[in-house]
C-alpha cells in the first residue's frame, strides 16, 4: 500500500512555552495525523541547536534538545511549580519561536527542577549516564566548559581544555561537577520524555521520520572529544570545511563551514563513530532521513581560509563500503536518501546500490527549459515525493512567485486552467503518484503563504526555523479533507 505523511518540525508544535515541546499538543498532533488517515510524521534533527538556531548546527550528533521537554510534566512529577512556570513571558507570539527568551528564561526553570530531582535520584542520573557512556559524559562536561568559558566556541578555549589534555579533563569534571549534573539531567528527561511519546505514536500507528544531518559543526562535543575522525590541523583547526560548488543559484556557491570527515581513518576503525550515530538514531526514529547522500559519494572540501566555496574541489567519499557497513549493523531500520542537489551519474549509481528511495520534490518540477526527474509521472515506486522541504517555499508561496511561463506550463502538465487551484493540483498531483511515499509540509495543507517558510537555505535570516502551528488551525474538517484527498488517492 502506498504511504503517506506530514513534516513538522517538534518546535513548530503549538505549545503554552515559546516553542513547540513533547507535552500535550505533541500527542494530539499524532492524533490528528491517525485522524487524517496519515501513517507518518516526519521531523527535523531534534538535537541542541547551535549556531543560527539551526537544527542542522546542533551542539552534538547524540544530545536531545532541552527546549523540548515538556514543564507540564515536570510540573505533574513535583519538579516545578505551577506559579514558576506561569511567570515567565514565553515570546512575543504564539506563532513563532523566541529563541532568545529560550535562552534567558528555559534553562535556569529546567535547572529548579534539577535541583529538587538530585535529591532523591541522583542514582538514576549516574545509571542513566553509564548506559549512555560513549558520548553523554564528554557532551555534558563539553557544554559545563562552554558555559563557564563565556557560551564561547570551543577552539577558543585555553589550551589545556581544548586540546583534552589529561590533567585539564579532569580538573575541569570536578570543578564544574553541578553543572555536568545539570546536562546529565537534562538528558535524562529528554530522552524519557521523547520515548514517551514514541510509544504513544506506535499505538496510534504511526510512525516518525528523523533526520541525521550528515555534517556537524565545528563548535560541537562531536569535534572536540573526538578531534581524529576530522581534517584537523595539529591546532584543532579545520584543514578543509564542508559546502557546495557554485551553481546558477548561487554564484559563490554555499560555505557551509562543517569540518569534513577523515573518511580514510574511519573506514579503517569500521565506521565505528557512524554506527554509534546511526544506532542512537535507529533507537528513536522508525526511519532514518539522511541528510545530504551525495556526500558520501564525493563531497566538495574547501580550504578552510576562503572566504567563499569557489575554490573548493571535488573528493572522493566513502561509498559503497558506508553503505555496506551500516546496512550490515542496522538491517531492519529503514533510510532516506536525501538525494537532492548537484547530482552525477555516480551519486545516482549509489543511491540505487543503497537501495534506500530516493526523494522527489514537486517544486523542482515545472521546469519547462527542460525534462524534469520531478514530474511525477516518472517517479518509481522506490522513492519518497515531497510537496517541498524545509528549505523551499509553501506550495503557496511558490505559486505566486513563479514566472507566468513556468505557471503556464505546470498548468498545461495537471491539466487545470487559469482559474483553477495550482497549489492544490500540486499536491493531488504527488499523491497519486506512484511515490511508495507521499510527505506535506503542515504548511501546504493549511494553504499557508511566505509567511510560513521554515527555512532560507544559505542565509542567515531571523526568520529561519521560527515558524510554530497554532492551538485551532488543525481540526475535524482539516482532518476530513486531509483523509479524503488520501483515501482517492489509492493511499488508504
Amino acid at each position: 500500500m502506498k504511504e503517506k505523511g506530514v513534516l513538522l518540525p517538534i518546535f513548530s508544535l503549538p505549545s503554552k512555552y515559546g516553542i513547540g515541546d513533547f507535552g500535550y499538543e505533541a500527542y494530539e498532533f499524532i492524533d490528528f495525523l491517525k485522524e487524517s488517515g496519515q501513517g507518518y510524521w516526519q521531523i527535523l534533527p531534534i538535537g541542541p541547536c547551535g549556531y543560527g538556531d539551526s537544527p542542522y548546527q546542533s551542539f552534538s550528533a547524540f544530545a536531545g534538545n532541552p527546549y523540548f521537554i515538556d514543564p507540564d510534566r515536570l510540573i505533574d512529577e513535583g519538579l516545578l511549580r505551577q506559579e514558576e512556570v506561569s511567570a515567565v513571558c514565553w515570546g512575543r507570539s504564539p506563532a513563532e519561536t523566541d529563541y532568545s527568551t529560550l535562552y534567558e528564561k528555559r534553562l535556569g526553570l529546567l535547572y529548579r527542577a534539577y535541583e529538587r530531582f538530585r535529591e532523591e535520584h541522583g542514582e538514576e542520573l549516574a545509571a542513566y549516564a553509564e548506559k549512555e557512556k560513549d558520548w553523554l559524559p564528554d557532551y555534558a562536561l563539553f557544554m559545563a566548559v562552554k558555559k563557564s568559558l563565556g557560551d564561547g566556541p570551543w577552539t577558543d578555549w585555553p589550551e589545556e581544555i581544548r586540546l583534552r589534555r589529561p590533567a585539564a579533563v579532569a580538573r575541569y569534571r570536578a570543578e564544574l561537577a553541578e553543572e555536568i549534573g545539570f546536562h546529565l539531567f537534562l538528558q535524562y528527561q529528554f530522552d524519557r520524555q521523547w520515548q514517551a511519546l514514541l510509544t504513544y505514536a506506535h499505538e496510534q500507528g504511526i510512525r516518525i521520520i528523523g533526520d541525521i544531518p550528515i555534517y556537524v559543526p565545528l563548535d560541537s562535543a562531536d569535534v572536540w572529544t573526538e578531534p581524529e575522525n576530522f581534517q584537523l590541523k595539529r591546532t584543532r583547526r579545520p584543514r578543509v570545511v564542508a559546502g557546495c560548488p557554485p551553481d546558477a543559484f548561487t554564484r559563490d556557491g554555499q560555505y557551509w563551514g562543517n569540518p569534513i570527515y577523515d573518511w580514510q581513518k574511519m573506514e579503517r576503525d569500521g565506521f565505528s563513530w557512524w554506527l554509534r550515530r546511526v544506532g542512537a538514531a535507529a533507537r528513536r526514529f522508525d526511519v532514518i532521513r539522511f541528510d545530504h547522500f551525495r556526500g558520501l559519494e564525493s563531497y566538495w572540501a574547501i580550504p578552510a581560509g576562503n572566504k567563499t566555496a569557489r575554490k573548493g574541489h571535488w573528493e572522493k567519499g566513502p561509498g559503497e563500503a558506508f553503505i555496506d557497513t551500516v546496512c550490515r549493523a542496522y538491517p531492519h531500520t529503514d533510510f532516506i536518501a536525501e538525494d537532492l542537489g548537484y547530482l552525477t551519474p555516480e551519486v545516482m549509481a549509489l543511491v540505487r546500490y543503497s537501495g534506500w528511495p530516493g526523494m522527489k520534490v514537486m517544486e523542482f518540477a515545472f521546469d519547462p527549459r527542460e525534462p524534469s526527474e520531478y514530474l511525477p509521472h516518472t517517479y518509481e515506486e522506490n522513492c519518497v515525493c515531497y510537496t517541498g522541504t524545509h528549505d523551499n517555499e509553501t506550495l503557496v508561496q511558490w505559486c505566486t512567485g513563479q514566472s507566468g511561463e513556468v505557471i503556464a506550463y505546470a498548468r498545461e502538465y495537471l491539466g487545470i486552467g487559469e482559474e483553477d487551484d495550482l497549489a492544490g493540483a500540486i499536491l493531488r498531483a504527488g499523491m497519486d503518484s506512484k511515490a511508495g511515499l507521499f510527505v506535506a509540509q503542515m504548511q501546504d495543507y493549511l494553504r499557508l503563504g511566505g509567511e510560513a517558510r521554515m527555512n532560507y537555505p544559505g542565509h542567515l535570516l531571523p526568520e529561519n526555523w521560527r515558524w510554530r502551528l497554532q492551538s485551532g488551525q488543525t481540526g475535524d474538517a482539516l482532518a476530513e479533507t486531509i483523509r479524503t484527498l488520501t483515501r482517492e488517492a489509492g493511499r488508504g
